[in-house]
């Protein structure tokens, strides 16, 4: 957004493109990791906090169910629909931190893939989630 200034991301970081909703909602950024997997990040803006400062729920689930996704994409090079997520929140972000996730398969069936992620920020675990996602047989726009 205008006027909200984003300091360079980490080393190896670049910038995600995605749908709008994504892109209205970050910036978003990610790397790919020596064993293939990816790491995502945002950094924490203004707009992404509540009214006590801290990174908005909503903000965090938001970016675990994209995180989720990824992996979930990886896995099986096709789009998914999220059927479940689960969110476990741990401690809280604040303006001006990086926060970081990490997302992998943990279980694989024919339509179905579950996937778990953690999102921590500054050492300290923020949210733990997993999720159930749907196999997507039709071209998603």
């Amino acid at each position: 957004m205008k006027g909200e200034a984003i300091p360079p991301p980490p080393e190896g970081f670049v910038a995600s493109v995605r749908g709008p909703f994504t892109t209205h909602n970050g910036p978003l950024f990610h790397k790919q990791n020596a064993d293939g997997g990816f790491a995502h990040a945002f950094y924490v803006l203004p707009r992404h906090c509540n009214v006590m400062g801290i990174v908005h729920g909503g903000m965090l689930t938001t970016f675990l169910d994209g995180l989720l996704a990824r992996a979930v994409y990886e896995a099986v090079r096709t789009h998914s629909v999220t059927l479940h997520l689960s969110v476990d929140f741990l401690s809280a972000a604040r303006q001006g931190q990086w926060v970081f996730g990490e997302a992998h398969v943990t279980r694989q069936a024919r339509e179905i893939t579950f996937a778990a992620a953690r999102i921590h920020a500054d050492g300290r675990d923020i949210l733990h989630g997993s999720g159930l996602f749907k196999t997507a047989h039709q071209k998603m726009s």
